[in-house]
């Protein structure tokens, strides 16, 4: 196992006089890749609020709010970091606005790809000095139509063979305000994206097939079924949410799929992938409620689900962790929530569960699971120490559970070490060694 800090830029601290002792801050870890040379990039969320600080024009009291990505050579060093989302104080303003549930990818050509909801893609230099394009799609109620919007995808995942996974978002679905995650769609064979390339995506799947409130203007046209943009009736002919009430009887049914939600989806393969959706949520508990982890193939076609979950005892809406990461190399997928850890083969067949209320797993509750690497690690980041941790995923999932009691035990003697080397205060992971870009 490896074990690397979320660092923040030593400058970046220096001119806000952060105090990392204060309870003003806070760090969030959002989403890692890494390359097949063994790189790692780590996205994270810087903010401070004071209630005095709004409107402040001193460094030292304003409240602040950055997005970060650092680069990690092979060695677990930092070499890079990027800094956007804000202009940094008497810096000029930043090309990348902040973006909600922003994902990394690394695109076949080495590219970094960062993409937001409802539809934003910025593409950055492997070296986090430069952006290279960027497809903006602004959020709010409705579509702004003073505003350029020339969007690319939600999210993106990468296939073996270099094709893009895409979730794209539509206005005009149902009776829900402002652009919503509806579409799964993929890149063809051989496309990629890039400055002035921007791939045409293939539509497999519908989220929410009730789309009469939408006109021509919500068309995206790189976002195409057939011959012509998605929009209106022009779309895979079976919703997610129709395929899956009907896999589960739950048609009409207050706790079925009707106004579900889709997240980020993972590629099992080149032609196989997984499509997390959950049910309508409640201001009332929501465990126990409808969740579904689709196999979806690349012709649209509803495969089944990923297997062995109970709907309350495995409940995802506890903590509301919803993220299915894949190996597409080796053909398995796992996912994390507050009550275990769970890993398939490609079949949807459950292979491994450890479940948090067993002693040698109770860590866990405090992980994320980010990321699958190239290399077969999984990528978990501790919640309140800012730590990223990297486990080797054994080639038989029998042997998964083994594997990461060990990551598990060895974690506070490599914590032990780092804090000798970065001195944190607060699980404030200051580092001065890396290059800092302001985008």
């Amino acid at each position: 196992m490896t074990l690397l800090p979320a660092t923040v830029p030593a400058s970046l601290l220096s001119v806000h006089r952060l105090d990392p002792e204060s309870g003003e801050w806070g760090l969030r870890v959002d989403h890692a890749v890494a390359t097949a040379a063994g790189e790692t990039y780590v996205l994270s969320g810087l903010r401070r609020y004071r209630g005095h600080g709004a409107g402040s024009a001193d460094p030292a009291e304003q409240n602040f709010g950055y997005q970060l990505i650092t680069r990690y050579g092979a060695d677990g060093a930092p070499t890079a970091s990027a800094v956007f989302g804000q202009a940094v104080p008497g810096g000029a303003r930043s090309a990348i606005p902040e973006g909600d549930s922003a994902t990394l990818a690394v695109l076949p050509d080495g590219a970094i790809a960062i993409s937001s909801q409802p539809g934003s893609t910025h593409l950055l230099s492997p070296d986090l000095d430069e952006v290279l394009a960027s497809w903006p799609m602004s959020s709010g109620w409705e579509k702004k139509e003073d505003c350029r919007e020339d969007p690319f995808a939600a999210s993106i995942a990468v296939t073996p063979a270099g094709r893009l996974l895409c979730m794209t978002s539509e206005y005009g679905i149902s009776n829900w305000a402002g652009a919503r995650p509806n579409i799964v769609a993929i890149s063809e064979p051989g496309a990629t994206l890039g400055p002035g390339r921007k791939p045409v995506l293939r539509a497999i799947a519908t989220l929410d097939a009730r789309t009469d409130r939408q006109s021509e203007s919500d068309h995206h046209p790189h976002v195409r079924y057939g011959d012509a943009p998605v929009g209106r009736g022009n779309r895979p002919a079976l919703s997610l949410t129709e395929a899956l009430s009907e896999l589960t009887g739950t048609s009409g049914s207050l706790h079925g799929y009707v106004d579900s939600t889709m997240t980020r989806p993972a590629a099992l393969g080149d032609d196989l992938f997984v499509v997390p959706v959950f049910g309508r949520t409640y201001r009332s508990s929501n465990r126990g409620q409808e969740f579904s982890f689709a196999l979806v193939d690349d012709r649209g076609a509803v495969r089944g689900r990923l297997g062995g979950l109970h709907l309350r005892e495995d409940s995802p809406f506890t903590g509301f962790d919803f993220t299915v990461v894949a190996d597409p190399h080796r053909g398995c997928a796992f996912h994390l929530n507050r009550y275990g850890l769970y890993a398939w083969s490609n079949d949807g067949v459950l292979r491994a569960r450890m479940c948090t209320g067993q002693k040698p797993f109770k860590p866990l509750v405090h992980f994320e699971l980010l990321e699958c690497t190239p290399a077969g690690e999984l990528l978990l980041a501790h919640r309140k120490q800012h730590l990223l941790l990297r486990v080797p995923v054994p080639q038989d999932l029998d042997g998964l559970a083994v594997a990461m009691e060990a990551a598990l035990k060895a974690y506070g003697r490599e914590r032990t070490a780092l804090k000798k080397q970065y001195a944190p205060v607060n699980w404030c992971w200051r580092d001065g060694s890396a290059a800092v870009n302001h985008l």
